[in-house]
């Protein structure tokens, strides 16, 4: 009975908290303050009344349109407040039934905020701005060092100083080269075509990947973007009405980012059983 209820306090808590990051998402773009106003209509301006604020139930009783205006919402503003919500909740669930301490899953529910948030700005600006990459990257590694230290007290097995010292430069290591795999392809796409195929905020993600995951987790979340997006662009080229103008088909950018968020959320709610199946298929 405690799971479940935990299970729907963290769901509603995950819908709260994506109804900001919509804010934050529809604000920070255009360089405005999320405090204040207060939330409007972004058509004609009109400051929205508290029922009109519910996550998702207002959208769903408005029709998806302003009261006022009948301006189209649109569809990301309820997709950000599911997917935080349903994300949040099966973290609360499966964290209650493998009896992770409170900070992991609280851990893990805020990297999964900022990958969703981090998507949708990708998607749709092509921006992964170094104002949530960066310090998510300190928060990463400062929560994989409380981890750390609770389970070895809870084992009665205290690390040592040179304990502590290799496991710390060995992290070290693979935020490095988490960023640097993303630099050594920008770099070889630039030595082919001459211009530049990804930006410098996908090594930064990359590098708070596997400051939260580790090398293995990141590198999971690489693959699984990495198929995501050639999955994407292999049905766009299908599609007659995306290739009409075939030169602007072939300069068109695909978001990484976004695939990158993607695949770090399955490698964050499912990494560890999808590693340990690869390796036993290969043979290690």
């Amino acid at each position: 009975m405690i799971r479940i209820l935990g299970t729907i306090f963290a769901g509603l808590l995950g819908l709260a908290f994506g109804s900001f990051l919509n804010v934050c998402l529809s604000r920070w773009p255009a360089g405005e303050s999320i405090v204040s106003p207060r939330s409007h209509c972004r058509q004609c301006g009109r400051t929205l009344t508290w029922w009109e604020n519910v996550p998702l139930v207002s959208w769903l009783a408005l029709r998806g349109r302003c009261r006022t205006c009948r301006v189209w919402i649109g569809w990301r503003y309820t997709l950000v407040e599911a997917a935080v919500g349903g994300l949040w909740a099966l973290q609360a669930w499966r964290s209650y039934n493998a009896f992770f301490p409170l900070e992991f899953a609280a851990g893990m529910m805020l990297l999964m905020w900022v990958l969703v948030g981090l998507a949708v700005l990708d998607a749709e600006h092509l921006w992964l701005p170094d104002a949530m990459t960066l310090p998510c990257m300190v928060l990463g590694f400062a929560w994989w060092l409380l981890q750390g230290i609770q389970v070895g007290w809870a084992l009665h097995m205290p690390p040592t100083p040179w304990d502590d010292a290799k496991d710390v430069g060995k992290r070290l290591l693979a935020i490095l080269t988490a960023a640097a795999l993303i630099l050594l392809i920008r770099w070889l796409y630039w030595l082919i075509r001459r211009r530049e195929g990804m930006g410098l905020g996908d090594a930064k993600l990359m590098a708070m990947l596997a400051a939260w995951l580790g090398l293995p987790g990141a590198l999971l979340a690489f693959g699984l973007g990495a198929v995501l997006g050639a999955l994407v662009a292999v049905i766009l080229l299908v599609i007659p009405s995306a290739r009409l103008d075939k030169k602007a088909w072939t300069a068109r950018k695909l978001p990484l980012g976004t695939f990158l968020c993607i695949g770090g959320i399955v490698s964050a709610l499912w990494g560890e059983p999808m590693i340990a199946a690869y390796l036993r298929w290969a043979g290690f």
